[in-house]
């Protein structure tokens, strides 16, 4: 434990949840440095938005809420939403005093002397009574696999490296994946590439009118009992399906989001079917979604035999010092902000049963 820093509470990430987090935690008399730290690995404020394509404009993102205690006013729906959130994200972080350490990557959290759990980084260690992860997915995009995928002479890429429609200007290309980001791109691109195919594993579903508090809440039901039952958490988007706004319906009725089931191989020239059906590729861009980014907590032994973390509300049911926000059920913006200070109310409760005096 030589030169390791001690703190109360450690807050990995400073995304939305973890500024969630961070802000419940000064809220509830936890002072910066002293008691908590907040690390991020990433190189400015923003979380996951700062690395978002510059096309997807502030106006097109889908249900971006507002950190608590500050709300984002008067931002220009046209400018590229890495930018607006970002500039907000920095200015939540210096209105709170949060002072995130950052570049900073966490490389392992194991058990310590005491009872305290050890944060190993690139900045040192830490040793904390407790820890509120909040480390997203972005950093672990999901490539599947197919036969034939090292033969393609084209160009393969994810959801994460998308550089905007511009550099698909006269490709042809192939989309994989049935989420908001495959039709998103798919919107984008067509008008620019050559040809565009659609492939997805499952047949989407599209979810016309409002998408109300209850549908919203029974959809974040359905993702939370997975977690519950220790498996691997699925998106909310997975269960709510997509939003027929005006892009998607034009797209289907142009023939755009005209979808095809999932290819059995890939070549070096394209994709084929078992059936023998072959399409042409330069492209094949996988819009297939992210994994929680939780390899760091692997010497803790979490995992449950289904492969996820087994959560109660925040708290990972294996280990009580350990609060997963932003995971399953709280990875939309609003639901990270709930469990932020859901979390933070855990702490509270834990630190005071370990120690009345600190709590």
């Amino acid at each position: 434990m030589n030169n390791t820093r001690e703190v109360e509470v450690v807050v990995i990430g400073a995304g939305q949840a973890g500024l969630a987090g961070a802000y419940h935690l000064r809220r509830t008399g936890f002072e910066p440095d002293r008691d908590f730290v907040v690390l991020d690995h990433s190189p400015g404020p923003g979380g996951a938005w700062q690395f978002r394509w510059p096309t997807l404009t502030y106006g097109k993102v889908h249900g971006m809420h507002a950190l608590p205690g500050m709300e984002l006013t008067g931002a220009d729906p046209a400018r590229p939403s890495s930018e607006v959130i970002s500039e907000y994200f920095a200015a939540y972080e210096e209105t709170f005093d949060l002072r995130v350490r950052r570049p900073v990557d966490v490389r392992a959290v194991r058990n310590g002397p005491d009872g305290r759990l050890l944060v190993e980084t690139s900045d040192g260690d830490w040793a904390t009574r407790a820890l509120i992860n909040a480390t997203g997915t972005w950093d672990r995009p999901f490539w599947p696999r197919y036969p034939g995928q090292e033969t393609f002479g084209g160009w393969q890429l994810h959801t994460a490296q998308y550089p905007g429609p511009e550099r698909f200007a006269g490709l042809r290309v192939v989309v994989v994946g049935g989420g908001t980001s495959g039709t998103q791109h798919l919107l984008e691109i067509a008008p620019r590439a050559a040809a565009t195919t659609w492939v997805t594993r499952r047949p989407p579903v599209f979810h016309e009118g409002p998408f109300d508090e209850n549908a919203g809440r029974a959809a974040v039901a359905l993702v939370e009992e997975r977690v519950r039952q220790g498996l691997p958490p699925k998106s909310v988007v997975s269960v709510t399906g997509l939003p027929l706004n005006d892009a998607v319906r034009q797209g289907l009725a142009d023939g755009t989001l005209d979808r095809h089931p999932m290819f059995d191989r890939i070549v070096p020239d394209g994709v084929e079917w078992s059936d023998g059906r072959h399409v042409p590729a330069d492209v094949i861009l996988w819009a297939t979604g992210f994994r929680a980014a939780v390899d760091h907590l692997a010497p803790l032994r979490l995992r449950e035999p289904g492969g996820g973390i087994r959560v109660e509300g925040t708290r990972a049911v294996a280990d009580p010092r350990i609060h997963l926000v932003g995971y399953g059920p709280s990875a939309s913006t609003i639901g990270a902000n709930r469990a932020g200070g859901a979390a933070v109310r855990d702490i509270k409760r834990l630190l005071a049963e370990q120690d009345p005096v600190a709590a």
